[in-house]
């Protein structure tokens, strides 16, 4: 029997003290989990045991005591100092013969099972490792494509040495963690050949804004340290949990990374024992950089692994545990496999009912941007950093800036009021370690260093979405904090305005009813920035036209007609998630004449027009010839939200619909595109739908009104024109009894009644007259909804 190893198959996540957070996790898998189809490379855990008889063997622990004692992790050259001594320690000793005799027949028994050329993987695996509220991601050195014994020692050595990185100290004194007590385990398993495919990171909740119902997973080409480590921009992809469960199987959202930079297997093994010798970066090839690395099959696949995952975690610890993974994929023999799994340490900490929300108080310059990580903001005087050598020059609440921000640089991380980096994306170590630290970090903003200068204020904001913004100057902001269980609920429900997919998931916290309003344009205009009838008609473009809508099409292996429906469906799909199962209404495109022609292609085919605002627009285009083809288009991107990726919860509504013989004709062009048995809403929004609504409602399911338009063409006044703006208030008698009428309509026809305008956002005594005349539901923008809800509730008590 082995006294200093033990195989995936003897290991259970109850051994985190003998083998260590990785090694617990990946014999759990390997046990439980793999039964189930998640697929784990076999390996063994050189335990905490033989890491106390390597110090014992060497007579270490009073030399390393000696170290720590009266030490300062703050003070940066004495954490450089006892860092390397550390080090220096572990690497100039000897293996004990009887460990070493253990180690490589477990290399044997592996050679045996997967052949004489296996390569391996020889990773750290800390006993404080991956705890509820310490992840320690990055801590800890790992080795791939380990070949041989005497680099097979000499790697494990290393990792034991990596108990002690300046990093791994700071981290363990920043989460009261004893070093001398937090003992070493290591990793040695099969080496997946993801250098010859892909590989990534995964968590079962949204890493920024804690949002459960979603996978989220970073791809790159090759090994997965540089997705790791944050020094590429990788692919990201979401998969929705609830509509997964249902049998449904589609990405809910993708974005393609740069992916600049590939790492693969160095041949070099006959050199000195360096690190770098086993693994190098290439250049990625173009043609692998313009495409996703992994398939839709593939994240599927990876989906499925994760919600295994989760579950089974959740019921061993007998609450909610989501999870950060890592994977591979062999490019030798196509298979996927779970590389990694730990809980993950911040969303998972939260108050649930917490909400937190940041806002700026002032407008200012954005000088740049990237991958936002959090949902806070911090503000500043920059400090460019290339290394750690510069780490005297740092003071409290300086902003870092940096080329790339490694684990390494947490004792400085610690100090900043927010991180900016030139590279990463959003589940990197260091977003993750920023996470833990509750710094707002923005990562893969281009060329920062360059950009930005030492001492130069500036705001750094990641509670705007996906995209962080970093502002010239230091601008006031402000924190608002809502214990969310303690809002009353109103009677009259309250939704929410949403176009952009990118807050979605931020907002999906705030108590409200559904989405009253889903806008179209936002999607067409920020992701698919093409015309809808140039992707149709691409033989009326210019050749530069069609090499831009090619360039757009590529990762969608060419097709644009495919590349504009699933950008669109996912589009509108992660704005319905956020809310699912409650409704979500989704407001079929209602650009104007103007809009339509600057989408690239566009000037092709719309009008020019002197009142674009009262002309081409809304449903008179879905079934005009200059515009049918492309009303095809987004009826094939919402038959496939609803349909194929499961969000039931999506109703449609048809603006700016003048007459009803119109109405009827989109209705059934709706139904020929295979819309049927879909609800269909219409926009109230024009005198004539009030006037008719008895015969509107007999073709629609029900009205949200348009209070901007209806208010526009109740009263006469062009909206867009500054000259006679005073004239223009919703709060108008006859604005409201137009309002008044339509709501009356849809009770009469027992349709649903609900209101989508800015009045009720803008204005609480219009918020109360819809209450008194009974409206079925108000959809506010995002920023209004928490003090119209305390409004409300107040007046309905009257």
């Amino acid at each position: 029997m082995s006294r200093y190893i033990k195989w995936f198959k003897e290991i259970s996540i109850k051994d985190v003290d003998e083998v260590g957070g990785k090694n617990a996790s990946l014999g759990e898998m390997y046990s439980h989990l793999a039964p189930l189809g998640v697929n784990v490379p076999n390996g063994f855990a050189v335990t905490a045991t033989a890491y106390k008889h390597y110090l014992d063997f060497n007579n270490l622990w009073e030399p390393l005591k000696k170290l720590f004692e009266n030490f300062n992790p703050d003070d940066i050259d004495r954490l450089k100092f006892v860092g390397k001594s550390a080090r220096d320690l572990i690497m100039k000793s000897e293996v004990p013969d009887d460990l070493k005799k253990e180690i490589l027949n477990g290399y044997k028994q592996l050679k045996k099972e997967y052949g004489e050329d296996i390569s391996l993987a020889v990773r750290s695996s800390a006993t404080a490792e991956d705890s509820p509220t310490a992840s320690f991601a990055g801590q800890n050195e790992t080795y791939l494509n380990i070949k041989g014994e005497d680099n097979l020692i000499w790697a494990y050595k290393m990792c034991l040495a990596s108990n002690f990185t300046d990093r791994s100290i700071s981290y363990k004194y920043t989460h009261k963690f004893d070093p001398l007590k937090v003992y070493l385990s290591v990793v040695i398993m099969k080496m997946v050949r993801s250098d010859k495919g892909s590989s990534g990171v995964m968590f079962s909740i949204d890493t920024e804004t804690g949002f459960r119902d979603v996978v989220f997973i970073n791809a790159a080409w090759g090994l997965g340290e540089n997705v790791v480590q944050g020094t590429i921009d990788p692919d990201a992809f979401y998969v929705h949990k609830p509509t997964f469960k249902k049998g449904y199987r589609a990405v809910l959202k993708r974005k393609r990374g740069d992916k600049n930079k590939m790492m693969v297997f160095s041949e070099e093994l006959e050199k000195a024992n360096l690190a770098e010798q086993f693994t190098k970066n290439i250049k990625t090839p173009i043609e692998k950089r313009m495409k996703f690395s992994i398939t839709d099959k593939e994240i599927l696949q990876l989906a499925d692994w994760a919600i295994k995952i989760e579950e089974h975690y959740s019921k061993v610890n007998n609450r909610y545990t989501p999870m950060d993974m890592e994977w591979a994929k062999d490019g030798i023999d196509g298979n996927l496999y779970m590389v990694q799994a730990r809980p993950e340490t911040v969303h998972s900490q939260e108050k649930s009912t917490q909400f937190e929300i940041y806002r700026l108080k002032e407008k200012g310059k954005v000088i740049l941007t990237g991958n936002a990580v959090g949902e806070k903001i911090g503000a500043g005087k920059v400090k460019i950093m290339f290394s750690m050598a510069e780490a005297d020059k740092f003071k409290d609440g300086d902003i870092l800036v940096a080329p790339t921000t490694s684990p390494d640089w947490e004792p400085v991380m610690k100090k900043a009021s927010a991180i900016i980096t030139e590279t990463g994306g959003r589940t990197c170590h260091a977003a993750i370690v920023s996470r833990e630290l509750g710094k707002p970090a923005v990562v893969g903003a281009k060329n920062a260093t360059k950009i930005l200068h030492d001492n130069q204020g500036v705001t750094v904001s990641c509670a705007e979405g996906e995209i962080g913004k970093i502002y010239d100057g230091i601008l006031k902001y402000e924190i608002e904090k809502v214990d969310i269980s303690k809002l009353p609920r109103p009677k009259t429900k309250i939704m929410m305005n949403l176009g952009n997919p990118d807050i979605a998931f931020s907002l999906a916290k705030l108590p409200v009813d559904g989405i009253g309003l889903a806008r179209m344009e936002f999607i067409i205009n920020n992701y698919i920035k093409a015309h809808p009838m140039a992707i149709r008609h691409p033989e009326l473009l210019s050749e530069t036209e069609r090499a831009l809508i090619d360039e757009l099409a590529f990762a969608y292996e060419g097709d644009a007609k495919d590349f504009f429906i699933k950008t669109l469906s996912e589009g509108v799909a992660t704005i319905a998630s956020s809310v699912y199962p409650k409704k979500c209404i989704v407001r079929m495109s209602d650009f104007k004449s103007n809009e339509y022609a600057n989408l690239l292609g566009g000037r092709h085919f719309e009008p020019i027009e002197d009142n674009p605002m009262i002309g081409f627009r809304g449903a008179a285009r879905y079934t005009h010839p200059n515009y049918a083809d492309g009303f095809a288009l987004e009826c094939q991107a919402m038959k496939r939200a609803i349909f194929e990726m499961g969000f039931d919860n999506i109703v449609l509504m048809i603006p700016f619909c003048r007459r009803v013989e119109e109405a009827k004709r989109v209705k059934a062009a709706m139904i020929e595109n295979g819309l049927e048995n879909v609800k269909i809403y219409m926009m109230c929004e024009i005198p004539n739908n009030v006037i008719l609504i008895d015969e509107f409602l007999k073709i629609y399911d029900g009205i949200s009104i348009g209070t901007n338009d209806l208010t526009q063409l109740t009263l006469g006044v062009d909206r867009d024109s500054e000259i006679v703006s005073f004239d223009y208030d919703e709060r108008d008698e006859g604005v409201k009894k137009m309002v008044k009428m339509a709501v009356e309509g849809a009770k009469k026809n027992n349709k649903y009644s609900g209101l989508c305008g800015q009045a009720p956002s803008d204005y609480p005594e219009f918020a109360e007259f819809l209450v008194k005349i009974g409206i079925e539901s108000m959809s506010l923008n995002p920023d209004s909804v928490l003090k119209i809800i305390k409004d409300i509730s107040k007046m309905e008590e009257k």
